[in-house]
């Protein structure tokens, strides 16, 4: 199922409740993806202080996948500079 995530609070609850419904508890999850029981306890609070690549590593752990949607305008701007990129190397 797809939903929009409109702040980083929105993104606690989901992990909470993803975690829960794979039957695991808290520490066993943090230990099991490397990070700290206390961060992974400020990731389900919706904490805005999370740093990002933990975050993502637990988002990847219990198989929740972030998607975004581009406005087409940005898309062509960006792939407009990555052409840029690759011609100047």
């Amino acid at each position: 199922m797809k939903i929009t995530l409109k702040s980083y609070e929105d993104l606690g609850p989901l992990v909470r409740a993803t975690r829960k419904a794979q039957g695991m508890r808290q520490d066993d999850t943090a230990e099991g993806i490397g990070v700290s029981e206390n961060f992974l306890a400020k990731v389900e609070r919706g904490g805005g202080t999370v740093q990002w690549q933990k975050l993502f590593q637990v988002l990847t752990e219990l198989g929740i996948r972030v998607e975004i949607d581009v406005p087409d305008t940005a898309m062509a701007m960006l792939q407009k500079q990555v052409k840029k990129r690759g011609a100047a190397r």
